[in-house]
């Protein structure tokens, strides 16, 4: 039988992460490494995905970067399939990939809608229909939504808002589908603010004025604060669990 903390390792499994030439999608990468897992590099800054990898050799483990953009179903499949031919395997997607922005509703141009949506939500179920077909039951798909998909922060973001609540809709139904069937797990993770290259677009004084009174920490995220909650739904430790949303948000939706 399992120890509680061998029930968080793991050791044998491949990972794949979305964005993760930068900000979260690099500390995620670092972790799922420390926990034991190669973990497969997706992202369209080729010389960044390396940096990762590095960090990710770092810490014992296996590295692979494939340059990737996610909005393709066709490169979708083939960063999964670069995932088998070189590991034979994928055990855990992280859907990390993604686009903060904020236009007034009145005034938002089409197109930029549009782009939001295509990387925040479509991205994310291309790459969990590639990884859906080849995942072995015990897998687990973790999609990286956002506070916003839950409650409003006085910045105008029908865009992010709206793809980040569709993404938990997603993870919802995917766990819907694929939980009892293929014995694939889907979940998510809806993080507050934490420093990354997202929030460096906003002012210091809305931050201060605006988000630390409504967090009841007080403080943004530090790094590594997201790694409990993605080793809890990527590993065994969470094998009953499937289609929730776990916010790690420093008490935004008290307020």
């Amino acid at each position: 039988m399992q120890s509680v903390l061998d029930r968080f390792r793991l050791d044998g499994r491949v990972a794949i992460v979305t964005g993760a030439s930068s900000g979260l999608g690099v500390q995620f990468a670092r972790a799922l490494a420390q926990a034991g897992a190669d973990v497969v590099l997706g992202a369209r800054r080729e010389d960044q995905l390396i940096e990762t990898g590095r960090l990710v050799e770092a810490e014992g483990r296996r590295a692979l970067a494939v340059r990737t953009d996610v909005t393709d179903p066709g490169q979708c499949t083939a960063l999964v399939s670069a995932a088998i031919d070189e590991f034979g395997r994928v055990d855990v997607l992280v859907n990390n990939a993604g686009l903060g922005t904020s236009a007034p509703a009145t005034r938002e141009a089409p197109e930029r809608f549009r782009s939001v949506i295509e990387l925040n939500l479509n991205a994310c179920y291309w790459m969990a229909q590639a990884c859906g077909r080849v995942m072995r039951p015990g897998s687990s798909i973790v999609n990286i939504s956002s506070v916003l998909g839950l409650t409003s922060m006085g910045l105008p973001q029908a865009a992010y808002t709206a793809s980040k609540a569709g993404l938990i809709g997603l993870t919802h139904d995917l766990a819907q589908q694929w939980t009892g069937r293929k014995g694939i797990r889907v979940n998510a993770i809806a993080p507050g603010y934490f420093a990354s290259e997202m929030t460096d677009q906003f002012e210091a004084d809305w931050l201060a004025k605006v988000v630390l009174p409504r967090t009841v920490t007080g403080r943004l995220g530090a790094p590594g604060e997201l790694d409990g909650a993605l080793i809890f739904l990527a590993s065994d430790a969470s094998a009953y669990v499937t289609g929730i949303t776990v916010p790690v948000d420093g008490g935004i939706l008290l307020t």
